[in-house]
């Protein structure tokens, strides 16, 4: 209700969005739908993926660590990069290339014969991953704009489903057709998902020139620069987002350790916590979009995040394994659509670039998904994850309470 009229005023004031042809339109809702179910695709391959590299280039976890830091630091360079390059372009060009970049990934990984070239080409990863999502984002606040109707919990549902879809099929492929093999499959099976949605993505309403294509002085930094809002409330977005995605890095990096070590269940059972989350977190990214518009954003922040915070308490002190599995079932439920809300207010934000308002809250969501697995493994050693997840309680209790601080969820 309260979403509608937002998107709806926004797209009154896209102009040339809100006048395109309806077929248009659903043509290009599912041509973005595609790229986020992509882009989770490739990930959910790159998963089951990461053993195979560790055996075959004879690293320890360390070094393994090191190379998942150069993957990370490329989707943050990329992240903000993108977001000009998106900024001037549009989002539907940067879609379009990162996409067909990101689509050989893999394959340049497996082919790669060195420790220092695979490290070139976990970079190459990072930073098409990262600057297709944040394009893509971008892409996809233009077509609520245009549609005039949220769309972007679905969108992110449809990345869940793509990692969904990846992992167990790239495990598959991996013992049936090896290293090489699997990597060749990925690249045929995301190449036509990608190229078959090349042509049907919105063009942004307004293109901001960093300086038209004759203007010499176009890239000068002061004009990047300018870019960047003063303002605290995106940043306080970015910070909304940080703390929603922390707590979900937590969930696939360390349930089921958790549930092995300190509720000593079965190897075949530990990754029932991490399944039960990532099913509910899809099932709720579908039916989000219904729920913000009949709800709105603000409100369905924060009761997603008082259903986050019950869940994880849940998993954190409850005793019997059924009971903590549960929690984290509930966790997926209160998670899902936390994300995406933030992402669509980044896109909608006063006085900032849509792409540029997606880049800073990403960047700041993927700098809890990079420095997080690192602190929670410090603190376990030392308190037990139980303890972890339950504080995650409290944490997401106040990232509730400070959304309501933020008029862009409500606008």
């Amino acid at each position: 209700m309260k979403t509608t009229e937002t998107i709806g005023a926004a797209a009154d004031a896209a102009g040339p969005l809100r006048n395109a042809h309806p077929r248009r339109i659903r043509q290009a809702r599912w041509a973005v739908s595609a790229a986020f179910f992509a882009n989770g695709f490739v990930v959910g391959h790159w998963a089951p993926k990461i053993p195979v590299l560790a055996a075959r280039l004879g690293i320890t976890e360390s070094v393994l660590g090191a190379l998942v830091i150069m993957f990370g630091l490329g989707a943050l360079i990329s992240l903000l990069a993108g977001a000009v390059l998106t900024t001037r372009y549009g989002s539907d060009r940067i879609v379009r290339w990162t996409s067909l970049m990101l689509a050989p990934a893999l394959l340049l990984i497996s082919l790669s014969p060195s420790l220092a070239m695979t490290a070139l080409t976990m970079l190459w990863l990072g930073i098409f991953l990262g600057a297709m999502d944040g394009a893509m984002n971008a892409n996809a606040v233009s077509v609520e704009k245009a549609r005039g109707h949220a769309i972007m919990s679905s969108c992110h549902g449809f990345w869940s489903l793509g990692g969904l879809t990846g992992a167990p099929l790239g495990g598959w492929m991996l013992v049936r057709f090896g290293d090489i093999g699997h990597s060749v499959g990925v690249l045929v099976l995301t190449g036509i998902i990608v190229l078959a949605a090349q042509y049907y993505y919105l063009r942004d309403a307004k293109v901001m020139a960093i300086g038209d294509e004759a203007d010499s002085d176009g890239w000068s930094l002061g004009k990047v620069l300018a870019l960047l809002p003063t303002g605290a409330g995106i940043y306080i977005l970015g910070l909304c987002a940080f703390l929603s995605f922390v707590p979900e890095g937590s969930i696939l990096d360390w349930s089921a350790l958790y549930l092995a070590q300190e509720h000593k269940a079965d190897i075949a059972y530990a990754g029932y916590a991490f399944a039960a989350f990532s099913g509910t977190m899809a099932l709720m990214r579908f039916l989000g979009d219904g729920l913000r518009e009949r709800l709105g954003d603000a409100r369905t922040f924060l009761i997603s995040s008082l259903i986050a915070s019950v869940g994880f308490a849940i998993a954190g002190l409850g005793a019997a394994l059924p009971v903590v599995i549960g929690g984290f079932l509930v966790c997926g439920v209160g998670l899902a659509n936390m994300v995406p809300i933030v992402f669509s207010a980044a896109g909608r934000f006063k006085g900032v670039e849509p792409a540029i308002g997606i880049g800073i809250v990403t960047a700041f969501g993927y700098s809890g998904a990079l420095t997080a697995p690192a602190v929670l493994g410090f603190v376990a050693e030392r308190t037990g994850l139980a303890i972890i997840f339950a504080a995650f309680a409290v944490i997401l209790l106040a990232t509730g309470l400070l959304s309501l601080s933020l008029r862009s969820l409500r606008e």
